[in-house]
């Protein structure tokens, strides 16, 4: 059994894991502009259903709104509909092929929401490291059932593994308070 390998293997998918969370709170939207938020919007343009980010470029002029200029401008109104459609509660205003999105307060109760949402993002990417712990600790009792490591060595792997897992629960726990702070932030 080589460790380095089940280390790296171990270091890869847990920062892959971190960034699928970073993402899916790019996404989350809280109460200043990013041009993450529009990550998920849809056109239905060109006889087909294309990323936001290939019919137009999106931009944050300040905190509380966002700019999307269309390429095409026969595409403004496919882009317009395509926000209003979102479900992200915003209202798209074009001026020829720029369309201004003003990013409104979010309530008190709406901001409870999106924090639970954000556990729930967390709490996904814990069990995702849970799984990858398993699955590691699992390799190791396998070379120690097959003669191929000691009791010994298997303990130490164990321990460097568990430290890795530490680590990287720490910085998700660090990600979702910030991502918390930020949403709860007027």
């Amino acid at each position: 059994m080589d460790i380095q390998s089940l280390t790296n293997e171990v270091e890869q998918k847990t920062a892959q894991t971190i960034e699928v969370l970073r993402n899916e709170y790019a996404g989350l939207r809280t109460g200043r502009a990013s041009v993450h938020l529009l990550d998920g919007v849809r056109v239905e343009t060109y006889g087909s259903d294309m990323p936001l980010n290939q019919v137009a470029t999106v931009s944050t002029p300040d905190n509380q709104t966002l700019s999307v200029t269309v390429w095409d401008i026969a595409n403004v109104g496919a882009v317009e509909k395509a926000i209003r459609d979102s479900g992200l509660g915003l209202n798209p205003m074009s001026a020829g092929a720029v369309i201004r999105l003003n990013m409104p307060p979010l309530t008190e109760e709406r901001r409870k929401e999106l924090t639970k949402v954000a556990g729930k993002y967390a709490e996904e990417a814990k069990i995702s490291m849970r799984n990858i712990r398993q699955d590691a600790m699992g390799k190791v009792k396998r070379a120690v059932t097959d003669k191929e490591i000691s009791e010994d060595d298997q303990r130490k792997y164990e321990s460097d593994l568990q430290k890795i897992f530490d680590a990287r629960s720490a910085e998700v726990d660090s990600i979702a308070k910030q991502k918390e702070i930020d949403i709860m932030s007027v």
